[in-house]
């Protein structure tokens, strides 16, 4: 199987998360010096003050400075506690990474060089994590990495969670940064890419796909389903193995299809740089 990494959205998503934490803990060590700067300024003060009472015999103000000293150096500022790894962010973006490498590899293992994985495309609608392109058709994947018994009715995901001893302990809805499921994150974009291939001439049906990449990934309830739903990669590799109706690509199709598709990212992918280059625009 060939791979085309048209973008790595994960990666960047790390990346920003990553220098994003280290700018965080810079400016709490940075707040910390400052702190403490005017403390030992101010102790330095009070220092210099009560020597000067006590050369001048002026013992009741001595008394009060000393005092205020003691007090001062019991206030001095603590040191920051040191980030103890990553934060919960870097951790749910890693693990999606890992999780859509290893429905990568497993597909890689198993199909060959008629077949290319198209990963990180991206349009107007949003990202899709994988496209695989082959004799049998045009397949849009999203890859979950989740440690839950998920539940789906239409476009409402739930994950479940339970303990060691069955017991549940985390419910909450599955959704991106939009509030979208993963269902609706794909069709999305999935419906757009469609409309722009057939548009010129490859009147092509996405077959859409989540895959539950956790070893731990359970399917719980499923109903009304606007997508296929597997735990694995040899769940969609059976999708590929079975009938599905549609009229076989051929190597040129194929070719054609992977040109245009590689296409249309790169200029999505150029108008969301641009839009990023200039900023937000000025309120009139």
């Amino acid at each position: 199987m060939r791979v085309v990494e048209l973008s790595n959205h994960p990666g960047d998503m790390l990346d920003d998360a990553s220098r994003r934490r280290v700018a965080a803990e810079k400016h709490v060590l940075s707040v910390y010096e400052d702190e403490l700067i005017r403390y030992r300024a101010r102790v330095q003060t009070i220092k210099v003050k009560r020597d000067r009472a006590r050369a001048q015999h002026h013992w009741g103000t001595w008394l009060r400075l000393a005092f205020a000293g003691w007090k001062e150096k019991r206030g001095v500022p603590r040191p920051p506690i040191p980030a103890a790894g990553h934060t919960d962010l870097e951790e749910k973006i890693m693990a999606g990474i890992e999780g859509e490498q290893q429905v990568a590899a497993e597909l890689g293992r198993a199909l060959d060089d008629d077949w290319t994985l198209l990963r990180g495309y991206r349009n107007r609608r949003g990202e899709i994590d994988h496209l695989l392109l082959g004799p049998r058709g045009l397949f849009a994947i999203e890859v979950k990495n989740l440690n839950a018994t998920v539940h789906v009715d239409g476009d409402r995901w739930r994950a479940d969670k339970y303990d060691n001893y069955g017991n549940l302990v985390e419910q909450r809805p599955i959704a991106d940064r939009k509030g979208r499921s993963p269902s609706a994150q794909l069709n999305e974009p999935a419906d757009d890419l469609e409309r722009f291939l057939r548009e010129r001439g490859h009147p092509v049906t996405v077959q859409r796909v989540v895959i539950l990449a956790h070893r731990r990934s359970r399917i719980g309830t499923a109903k009304n389903l606007t997508v296929r739903v597997g735990t694995s990669a040899g769940y969609l590799l059976t999708l590929i193995n079975s009938p599905s109706g549609q009229q076989p690509l051929t190597g040129k199709q194929g070719s054609e299809i992977r040109r245009l598709i590689s296409r249309d990212h790169a200029f999505h992918d150029k108008q969301r740089h641009d839009k990023r280059r200039a900023g937000p625009r000025p309120h009139r």
